[in-house]
């Protein structure tokens, strides 16, 4: 369970970090735009109210804090299943990705009304009109490992 925590922690701590260094230190609030190495690396300031791609978004509070008690009921859960479950650090460790990027973009909901995404990937001809954070890259790389190498149940 600690190393579920530490990673969650830093899985938070990195997502918040980025987020305040890029939206606010760099300015992209305001600039809404910078080229880091174009078409591979773009900033472009974008405020997600919804999921995934703004799916379920809405100017609505309701959506807004029924989002971030999802984000914690979610998180909730997992912590559970992995406490009653879980054998394997890599389980602990996406796990923990998973609370943490999950609790980051709850914070942004709570103090923006949306989640700040700023990532933009494009390559090989392709132009991504997406943007994304850290938060949104460490659920799914725990999600990603959780069904790659979770599975294996606690004898009793």
């Amino acid at each position: 369970m600690r190393l579920l925590a530490l990673f969650a922690l830093i899985g938070f701590a990195l997502d918040q970090g980025s987020k305040f260094a890029v939206v606010f230190g760099m300015n992209l609030i305001s600039r809404l735009s910078i080229d880091v190495l174009p078409p591979y690396l773009n900033f472009r300031m974008g405020w997600n109210t919804g999921i995934n791609f703004g799916l379920f978004g809405g100017e609505a509070e309701v959506m807004r804090w029924a989002l971030v008690a999802l984000a914690l009921v979610l998180s909730t859960a997992l912590i559970v299943w992995a406490r009653r479950s879980f054998t394997r650090r890599i389980e602990f460790a996406a796990a923990g990705l998973i609370v943490g990027g999950a609790l980051g973009n709850a914070v942004d909901r709570v103090a923006y009304g949306a989640v700040a995404d700023f990532l933009n990937m494009s390559c090989c001809g392709i132009s991504n009109p997406y943007t994304f954070n850290l938060a949104d890259v460490f659920i799914f790389a725990g999600a990603f490992a959780l069904v790659l190498w979770g599975g294996e149940k606690k004898t009793p």
